[in-house]
């Protein structure tokens, strides 16, 4: 099961564009998720935990 951390990097009306922590490359495009898939306390700048096919904030 894929695990992995990402950085709201955007948010765009009903979409937040999400960008992977462990992605070094500048040239990937950030991945855009409906924000009614994710917890709704996001914010610009916050860490999210994408596990078993759901988002929750990290601390």
């Amino acid at each position: 099961m894929l695990t992995c951390t990402y950085i709201v990097e955007r948010i765009d009306g009903d979409y937040a564009m999400l960008k992977r922590e462990d992605e070094t490359e500048e040239k990937v495009e950030p991945k855009m998720v409906a924000r009614a898939l994710l917890p709704p306390e996001i914010r610009e700048g916050t860490r999210l935990l994408y596990e078993y096919l759901q988002y929750t904030i990290v601390e």
